[in-house]
């Protein structure tokens, strides 16, 4: 065991959507449901997302609809990307890291760590190296929290423990889908995904059950 936990979530619609056609997506869940996601952020070391998230949404990542402390914010920016402006590299005296390539040169706020790792020829860097230089750094229980790029990646790469999918009571009929994963020919290929369902407010959570298929990082 390598004592990791790292669990990726998604909000959307009844019909896998998690976003209109226009790209609005704010909010697809309900209070009860944003709650949630406030809860899984105190409970973890560290919550990560895309760049893309970062700035379509500049989010916070903070925890505010519950009590409990805010983890370390990570976002992954392989070319540079993220402003020293946006909010999750706000001094608030939390731990913020950002996954740099190993080429790039940013200019970031003072106190933000910057992890750089080497990127793929996609541009991407691998979820299984992001993970073992968060652990390396004394991040094990984490969250990737968006967007549906960088979960659908840490899921393709069997790097999730858990995936939590909450499903609002809203049919969307077009949209963003809200995983994009490599394409099987059969149904037996498919990713199994063992699960069970929660009532929150008005909305299902689907708490997927990956642990038997994460990837091994090894010592760390």
């Amino acid at each position: 065991m390598d004592e990791l936990v790292v669990v990726g979530q998604f909000g959307q619609s009844i019909d896998a959507r998690i976003a209109t056609a226009s790209g609005h997506s704010h909010y697809i869940n309900g209070a009860a449901g944003l709650a949630h996601l406030h809860r899984l952020r105190a409970l973890v070391d560290a919550v990560v997302v895309g760049i893309g998230t970062a700035l379509a949404d500049d989010p916070q990542l903070t925890v505010r609809r519950v009590a409990g402390p805010h983890p370390a914010r990570v976002v992954i920016d392989p070319n540079g990307r993220l402003p020293a402006g946006a909010r999750a590299l706000a001094a608030d005296c939390v731990r913020r890291l950002v996954i740099a390539g190993a080429q790039t040169n940013a200019e970031l706020p003072a106190g933000v760590e910057v992890v750089r790792l080497a990127a793929a020829s996609d541009g991407h860097i691998a979820p299984v190296e992001i993970l073992r230089a968060l652990a390396g750094r004394g991040l094990r229980r984490i969250l990737i929290e968006g967007g549906t790029d960088t979960v659908s990646r840490f899921l393709a790469a069997g790097c999730l423990d858990r995936l939590h999918v909450l499903v609002a009571p809203i049919i969307l009929g077009a949209g963003r889908a809200s995983v994009s994963l490599p394409p099987v020919a059969r149904i037996e290929d498919a990713l199994k995904a063992p699960m069970r369902a929660h009532v929150i407010g008005e909305e299902i959570l689907l708490d997927c059950d990956l642990a038997a298929q994460r990837v091994p990082l090894g010592t760390l």
